[in-house]
């Protein structure tokens, strides 16, 4: 699993290429959540919080892929579903239950963000006043929802390659990658509140996708990567052309932890 001599054949590091681009491409939807979730803190620790919580994700996501045999482990069904309307058994396991949960948080987080951001209801943290607690919170709320995504990505890499410090190698520079990228993309789309409300639109999607691979219902990801990729697209042409013609930008409502 640490055969260091595998490092000297060429294909060894086009499965890290390979694992490495993937793993990029997988942490786009976690630094688009990271950045809304950190939107919430106040800009003097915003930065700090993105930080924090990647940094303590990537020390979790490398704890995960040590305990590899655990997590192919969680494949097997811990108990059966015989219901009346299902054809068949249906057999659930440890990796359904956390999908199941890390979608339907997804899910509820993104509704409420969309609810604050037209309606700027306050949070009851608000109230509170409480900067480090406000810090604590969006630093968990970034760590496990990572973990859904780790579980996910570790799955897949596994069917990859088979040496464990590639995939660890590919999940140090790709988290490094989306560190030295995340405040680019907080930016971005806290200037862009239209590219704010789609970001929490696929975050909906990728939750619902979550569900739907707890219930057993594939859905290929190229298509929903194409969706956004799309969508993305047109917004940005529509940026494009309201600088043109300097239309006033859409204002959503920010609620932030003071």
């Amino acid at each position: 699993m640490y055969d260091l001599e595998a490092f000297t054949h060429v294909d060894t590091w086009i499965s890290l290429l390979t694992l490495t681009l993937m793993e990029i491409v997988l942490g786009i939807d976690n630094i688009i959540f990271i950045s809304i979730m950190v939107n919430r803190l106040p800009v003097a620790e915003q930065k700090r919080g993105r930080t924090i919580g990647l940094l303590l994700a990537l020390v979790f996501r490398l704890g995960l892929l040590m305990s590899i045999s655990w997590i192919v482990g969680l494949r097997a069904a811990l108990f059966t579903l015989t219901l009346p309307w299902l054809s068949a058994p249906f057999p659930v396991s440890g990796r359904d239950l956390i999908l199941l949960a890390g979608g339907l948080f997804l899910i509820y987080k993104s509704t409420t963000e969309i609810h604050t951001k037209l309606q700027g209801e306050e949070e009851s943290a608000q109230a509170g006043g409480n900067t480090a607690k406000a810090l604590s919170q969006v630093i968990t709320q970034i760590i496990l929802i990572d973990l859904v995504f780790s579980f996910d990505s570790i799955l897949t890499a596994v069917g990859l390659v088979d040496n464990v410090l590639v995939m660890m190698i590919a999940v140090v520079v790709s988290m490094g990658i989306m560190l030295a990228f995340s405040g680019v993309v907080a930016d971005f789309v806290n200037r862009h509140p239209t590219i704010k409300m789609l970001a929490l639109s696929f975050l909906i999607m990728i939750g619902l996708m979550l569900v739907m691979e707890a219930a057993h219902q594939h859905l290929d990801k190229g298509y929903l990567y194409f969706a956004m990729a799309f969508s993305l697209l047109v917004e940005m042409l529509n940026i494009r052309l309201r600088r043109k013609v300097k239309a006033p930008p859409v204002q959503l409502r920010e609620t932030q932890y003071e």
